[in-house]
């Protein structure tokens, strides 16, 4: 993810903290420490951003694009996935009388799509158990901008000049090339792109390439659930003596794949 990538240096990643935590005037960059879950396999999970500061906050930060409240979800498992390497480097055991060190966990979800999100806080409880109190909650704050020119602000800002280039020239490296010289004009995340304007564009490709594959994925699973379903009905149309004829006028099918699917003809 790009929003990995852009806090990648200890600076910019102090810079977010600084801009979620604008009350802590004693913690320096080199408190902050990367705990971003990796991904190692191609189903494995893994987050977009996450870090400790010094041993008493954990951090993990979420960027979305389209909203969906299974971020909440995607936290929980990710913030047992953390706490599950973070006190396996700490050596601590779950199993010893005394209880385990845990830094004080923080989520965060970072939303630059078009949809309006008013609440600043989304949960288990509300959104999938009618908010009744069960044995287990997690809690994410939702935040769609930063303060004036912070660096949350300044990502929100390259997102939406990216989703504009894209409108206007598609996934292409023009239009990542024409965001990044906007942004610079605008002095948005101007150092960061000025040193890694070769890193970025590679990434954006990358991406834009990742998200072609994944809809061609969601495409093709929709066509193949509404076959599945469109053979279910002509089955049931054939049962009680509609014609061939109709049924693939109904179902918007040839006659030749109804019955196809019908065993009507041998299968080849």
């Amino acid at each position: 993810m790009f929003s990995a990538a852009c806090f990648s240096e200890k600076k910019y990643l102090f810079q977010l903290y600084q801009a979620l935590h604008p009350e802590d005037k004693e913690s320096v960059a080199d408190d902050l420490e990367y705990v971003t879950l990796e991904q190692v396999l191609v189903h494995d999970i893994y987050n977009d951003l996450g870090f400790l500061v010094g041993d008493r906050l954990l951090v993990l930060v979420e960027a979305q694009s389209t909203w969906t409240v299974n971020i909440i979800v995607r936290c929980l498992m990710y913030i047992a996935r953390t706490y599950q390497d973070y006190l396996k480097k700490s050596r601590q055991s779950l199993f010893s009388a005394t209880p385990v060190h845990m830094p004080k966990p923080e989520l965060y979800v970072v939303y630059t799509g078009k949809s309006v999100v008013d609440k600043e806080f989304i949960s288990l409880s509300d959104e999938f158990f009618g908010g009744t109190q069960t044995a287990l909650d997690v809690r994410v704050k939702v935040v769609t901008d930063g303060q004036d020119g912070d660096i949350i602000n300044q990502y929100v800002v390259f997102t939406k000049v990216i989703n504009d280039q894209v409108r206007l020239y598609g996934r292409t490296r023009q239009a990542v090339a024409e965001a990044i010289r906007i942004c610079k004009n605008q002095n948005v995340l101007k150092e960061y792109l000025e040193s890694r304007e070769k890193e970025v564009v590679d990434i954006m490709i990358t991406l834009f390439d990742q998200n072609e594959v994944w809809e061609d994925y969601i495409a093709s699973d929709r066509r193949e659930q509404a076959e599945k379903t469109a053979k279910k009905n002509a089955e049931n149309f054939y049962a009680n003596n509609v014609s061939v004829e109709v049924i693939a006028k109904s179902l918007g099918y040839s006659v030749q794949t109804i019955e196809k699917w019908l065993g009507l003809v041998p299968q080849v």
